[in-house]
């Protein structure tokens, strides 16, 4: 770079910020330099002629965002393993952030030559973004596209250690980054720690990506709410009077007087080492025993608290139902793995959206795109000769709509009402009504009974993703694409509360087993509870890196499990609002939760075509010194893998009795 280019530069850069004295300055300078012929030698001083060819470049150049994010990824790249993770988390928000800098100067071609050269660094955890932020192709928008808005307005937390933070704000300093150090400081926010770097798998929520700041989900996070069980439910009632003992526990004093008068006569018969075999049998049994009931005992009780909305009175006979259900319940633990019963549906053409399950799995449902509902009885099913599997009978006449033995008649009762695909379906407690949600933005109710259409619930402005019965009916809440989520009583037309918060698609709902809180899961990545009283969002679970698909509440009403796009899960403790363990495992999307009735297993059902156990009890146990030394922080443990041959599971239930049922539709692409 020869004298005069210098002098341009430098004349160029002081006319463009306009520094008019420092230009005159300059000029008086030059003069007086080629009058003694002193010129400026930049050839030797190479650091000079860089800062200068830095600042001769308009600042809104593309070639500079290039230039600077480069260099930033390939000293990320190149730094020390111990460091590498926490700083490459850096990468993609500033490459997030220099792309929409790109498009909002309109260089809407060296946007895209930037934003494909680097976007295969990002692909795998950040897909979904990417496809989004793919379509911001002009100023415009930025201001228009709600992802694109969100994103600009908002910070990115990142946690950091403090050494990792001091090795970046020194690399930026001396590279002269200027672009990166003013996207650092306007769009991300480092939460230093001391000590030594965290890893990743230690800290699912170490990058988010959302509207709101992790500071004010901290700060919600912080309002009380009441968690535990019902106060005088019929559970409740039915514990104290020692119901919950099984068979073999109740008979196990009568078994031990029996045995203590057997070794009596057989020690009198001279029949010592046999009585003496037997005892140790007796007694290694009744410390099994011991040990399974202690370990259901380790987690204290969860407290009881009165409901804050009236509930509906329950019937006499219904009562006697539920309690007989309860009676011969099985407890289930790592040691007891359920029963599973798997309806399969089958010639439907892609054209089941979901299913559902009645809570005695007496009765299925399956909503379809061609806008009809569809239940089925699997009584009347199983009398049909040679066909317990659902099919969709596509080709039968439409006007025959109920079921029945004969090979003439439908299999199923056939409900039509709704003028858009059926994307939920919901049965209420007893199974006399179910509940379905369509892209014609309405709900409606059912009567199982009747086979008729009782109630068309309108409010929602656009496609209602889902709908969930409350788990004592009467009360059910949907979830739709205008991003809210609604609750309503079946008595009533109109909601009753609407909690409005997410930033995008209220995807799937979940009641508390208290009736006194609703968690809701979006396609921003985040679960909240609300406030059924109030209405307001009392917790935000911050963690999940794609959509939320599936949500469950466990019935001691202490824990939720959320499962996402990615197959991920992650259990929740309600009263902190911080995730205990996630859960890896599934390879797709995780359809649907389910909690056992003590909240001992969860079971998960993913488009993998798997159901997997896990070992709930274990997760919530604090961890031991030796786990914490060693780092092992996924304490949950997969008890066991139920693969299907083809079919992806969509539903999964446990019944009052932890029967486990499931559902989803033969695949024969898989």
């Amino acid at each position: 770079m020869d004298e005069e280019a210098v002098v341009k530069f430098v004349e160029t850069y002081l006319k463009k910020k306009g520094f008019k004295q420092a230009e005159l300055a300059f000029h008086e300078e030059i003069q007086q330099q080629n009058n003694s012929n002193n010129a400026v030698n930049i050839h030797s001083d190479p650091d000079l002629s860089t800062l200068l060819h830095s600042l001769s470049q308009p600042e809104d150049s593309p070639a500079r965002y290039q230039d600077e994010y480069s260099k930033l990824r390939t000293w990320a790249y190149s730094s020390l393993d111990l460091y590498k993770h926490e700083l490459l988390r850096v990468l993609y928000p500033v490459f997030v952030h220099c792309y929409m800098d790109i498009v909002a100067k309109g260089h809407i071609q060296d946007a895209r030559n930037f934003f494909n050269s680097f976007r295969e660094d990002h692909e795998m955890m950040h897909s979904r973004d990417l496809q989004k932020l793919e379509g911001v192709l002009s100023p415009s928008h930025l201001e228009e596209m709600e992802f694109a808005h969100t994103l600009r307005q908002s910070k990115v937390n990142i946690k950091i250690c403090q050494y990792s933070d001091e090795l970046m704000m020194q690399y930026l300093r001396k590279s002269k980054s200027t672009i990166i150090l003013g996207i650092v400081n306007e769009h991300i926010n480092f939460q230093v720690s001391p000590g030594q770097p965290i890893s990743i798998s230690d800290d699912p929520d170490a990058v988010t990506l959302i509207g709101s700041s992790q500071d004010a989900a901290n700060q919600i996070n912080k309002k009380e709410i009441h968690w535990g069980l019902l106060e005088d439910s019929l559970e409740e009632r039915f514990e104290k009077t020692g119901g919950f003992l099984s068979d073999s526990e109740k008979t196990e004093g009568e078994t031990k007087e029996g045995d203590m008068d057997e070794n009596k006569k057989r020690s009198m018969d001279g029949g010592k080492q046999a009585s003496i075999k037997k005892s140790k049998k007796d007694k290694a049994a009744s410390a099994t025993a011991k040990a399974v009931r202690l370990e259901a005992n380790t987690v204290p009780a969860a407290p009881r608290v009165k409901p804050e909305l009236p509930l509906p009175v329950m019937q006499a006979e219904v009562e006697q139902s539920i309690l007989e259900d309860l009676r011969n319940r099985v407890q289930l633990s790592s040691a007891t793995l359920p029963s599973v019963s798997f309806y399969t549906f089958i010639n439907t053409h892609n054209s089941l959206n979901c299913s559902s399950i009645s809570h005695d799995g007496s009765l299925v449902a399956g909503g379809f795109s061609d806008s009809s509902l569809k239940v089925w009885d699997m009584a009347k099913l199983g009398q049909q000769a040679g066909n317990s599997i659902l099919q969709d009978e596509n080709d039968a006449a439409p006007s025959e709509h109920v079921s029945g033995p004969n090979s003439g008649k439908r299999s199923y009762t056939l409900f039509q009402g709704h003028s858009g695909p059926v994307h939920s379906a919901s049965f209420s407690p007893l199974g006399d009504f179910v509940l379905s949600s369509s892209a014609d933005t309405t709900v409606r109710l059912w009567s199982t009974g009747l086979n008729a259409n009782l109630v068309c619930y309108k409010g929602h402005n656009y496609p209602v993703w889902d709908v969930q019965f409350s788990p004592m009916g009467h009360y059910f809440a949907s979830a739709s694409h205008d991003r809210t989520a609604r609750i309503w009583s079946v008595d009533r037309i109109q909601p009753l509360r609407i909690m409005a918060g997410h930033l995008s698609d209220v995807d799937v709902s979940s009641f508390c087993i208290l009736f006194i809180c609703i968690a809701t899961g979006s396609s921003d990545k985040t679960v909240r509870l609300w406030d059924v009283q109030s209405g307001e969002c009392v917790r935000i679970f911050i963690g999940h890196r794609s959509m939320i698909l599936s949500l469950a509440m466990s019935p001691d009403g202490r824990y939720m499990a959320s499962g996402d796009e990615d197959g991920t899960i992650m259990m929740w403790d309600l009263s902190s609002g911080r995730c205990i363990s996630p859960l890896m495992g599934h390879h797709s999307c995780v359809w649907s939760l389910a909690f056992s009735c003590e909240s001992s297993l969860l079971a998960s059902g993913s488009a993998d075509c798997t159901v997997k156990l896990w070992d709930v009890t274990t997760s919530t146990k604090p961890a031991k010194k030796e786990e914490n030394k060693s780092g092992n922080t996924h304490r949950m443990r997969l008890l066991k893998t139920l693969p299907t041959k083809s079919t992806p599971v969509s539903t999964l239930r446990f019944s009052r009795r932890n029967l486990l049922f499931a559902a989803g539709a033969l695949s024969k692409s898989q």
